[in-house]
């Protein structure tokens, strides 16, 4: 039975009406989604045994792990799960050995799975304890397993892009159940597609980073770009990210796996931490998009001597409750010669004037290519105003020396929703159209060369450089000549009459 991806939206998130009110909503991603993972690799899994079987003539050979990019052993297979006797097995305590047993059989120590491919993507991948989870008994829990047993999920039945995209429309709704802390993971898709589109068009072979990674929806957009507007195949692209949070960055491990996506995901603060280095330097990468948490603290003391040279714009570092700038210099320094950024920022990194110190060595090494200003409410629960700060090492010869503003914060870029804003395809187009082609438009963009920058002593207030103010409504002159006339005739009449009165009491 072929599945439509409204269709498989609606059967995946319907696993959270079988635990709604047993389990806090914040938590529907911790335990759903694992599981959605395990009956899609379980049901990947027996569908190659079954063609190697049909080819080998054999079960036993049909299993040898270096068939398989994942290996299920046979006693923890999904089906096996399914067939479990609820009056004798406690399904948490078998879901929770079945996903160590995973984890374990693809560590590549016995089975020959390499351990650079899938035991290191599957690594901290299954982190729910579902025997912590008092409410999530053997009947809601075997409710949960019928509900997803109704469809196989393998890749030879639902392609590998279905299921990513349904996969992180979950991941999106998820994080509208949480509210704000689902922002912490999970940016608007409208805000990474323009993200994407600044930094595209991209090449076989090019290496993407987020140092925030969050769920991984960036990486995934960049590969949707390169396969729906390029033609290009994703599996070329390397796609890498760190998360503090491990269950985020469990979530991030999914979904790229899922996707069929080649790339990493490592845990650990990216700043005091950072996991993707090679011979004491950084790993430099052609493309980083970032949504960092915005002035939040960072191990400013444990880094006053920074072993890889990152925090060296100043002499004074950030504040220790204000980490803004730590990501933005950790991040010029993750970009290669050629390198790309594109990074949500608070619009207070753009003029706070003590944070100056650091926009005029990043203003002065010419990596600042472009401003754009973004409507507030965009994000769930946030009405913070936001910017994207688009970093270059290598501009074109045609921009070197300028910065392009572009203000898209009027109703023109975006739409109401009920509870916050959304910008518009039309938008969209319309920043990415005036980036791409450097368009100079009245109230929307401008380049600015770096001079006028250096005499508002590197503001990069976008008001400052673009008229944000709302158009007045032209006047018609002949038009407002006569309503005055208009007026001094009424006026003279009713001076007339109050004479008139005057005279008749009495009064000179």
């Amino acid at each position: 039975m072929s599945l439509t991806l409204d269709e498989l939206d609606s059967h995946l998130y319907g696993c959270a009406d079988k635990i709604r009110n047993a389990v806090d909503k914040t938590d529907y991603k911790d335990f759903i989604l694992p599981l959605v993972f395990y009956k899609t690799i379980s049901d990947t899994y027996q569908d190659e045994v079954e063609k190697w079987t049909e080819e080998l003539g054999s079960e036993e050979l049909a299993r040898d792990p270096d068939l398989h990019d994942i290996v299920v052993p046979e006693e923890y297979t999904w089906g096996h799960l399914r067939g479990l006797n609820t009056q004798e097995t406690n399904y948490d305590e078998f879901i929770n050995e079945a996903l160590n047993e995973i984890e374990k059989a693809n560590a590549g120590e016995d089975s020959g799975v390499d351990t650079d491919d899938a035991g290191e993507k599957l690594e901290g991948v299954f982190r729910a304890d579902y025997v912590s989870e008092d409410a999530l008994d053997n009947g809601r829990l075997s409710k949960l397993v019928e509900h997803l047993s109704t469809y196989n999920l393998s890749a030879k039945r639902v392609p590998p892009d279905m299921l990513g995209e349904a996969y992180m429309d979950l991941v999106r709704d998820f994080a509208e159940e949480e509210g704000k802390e689902g922002g912490e993971f999970f940016t608007p898709p409208k805000i990474v597609r323009l993200m994407v589109r600044l930094l595209a068009p991209f090449e076989d072979g090019d290496r993407f980073h987020d140092p925030t990674v969050g769920s991984g929806g960036m990486l995934v957009e960049a590969a949707h770009y390169f396969r729906d507007e390029q033609d290009g195949d994703p599996s070329r692209l390397v796609l890498t990210g760190q998360e503090l949070n491990p269950d985020i960055a469990a979530i991030a491990k999914m979904n790229l796996f899922i996707h069929g996506y080649n790339g990493a995901v490592e845990r650990e603060d990216s700043l005091g931490a950072p996991a993707f280095t090679e011979n004491g330097h950084l790993e430099q990468f052609d493309y980083v998009l970032a949504n960092f948490p915005f002035s939040a603290d960072w191990p400013k003391s444990d880094l006053q001597d920074d072993a890889y040279g990152r925090f060296d714009w100043h002499e004074k570092l950030p504040r220790a409750d204000r980490g803004d700038y730590a990501f933005i210099m950790h991040m010029a320094n993750q970009l290669n010669p050629a390198g790309q950024a594109a990074i949500v920022i608070p619009h207070g990194v753009l003029f706070r004037k003590y944070e100056g110190r650091y926009r005029e060595p990043m203003l002065e090494q010419d990596m600042v290519e472009a401003v754009v200003g973004l409507p507030e409410n965009l994000f769930q629960n946030n009405s913070i105003p936001s910017a994207i700060l688009v970093l270059n090492r290598d501009k074109p010869p045609e921009r070197e020396g300028e910065v392009l503003f572009v203000h898209a914060a009027d109703e023109a870029f975006y739409r109401e929703l009920s509870n916050q804003n959304e910008l518009t395809e039309e938008g969209l187009g319309h920043i990415t159209r005036n980036f791409n082609e450097w368009i100079i438009e009245e109230r929307v963009s401008r380049a600015v060369p770096l001079e006028e920058i250096r005499e508002n002593d590197y503001n990069l207030n976008i008001a400052l450089y673009v008229d944000t103010t709302e158009p007045e409504e032209p006047i018609d002159v002949a038009e407002e000549l006569t309503n005055l006339r208009d007026l001094q005739e009424e006026r003279n009449e009713i001076e007339s009459q109050l004479t008139d009165y005057m005279e008749a009491l009495g009064y000179e």
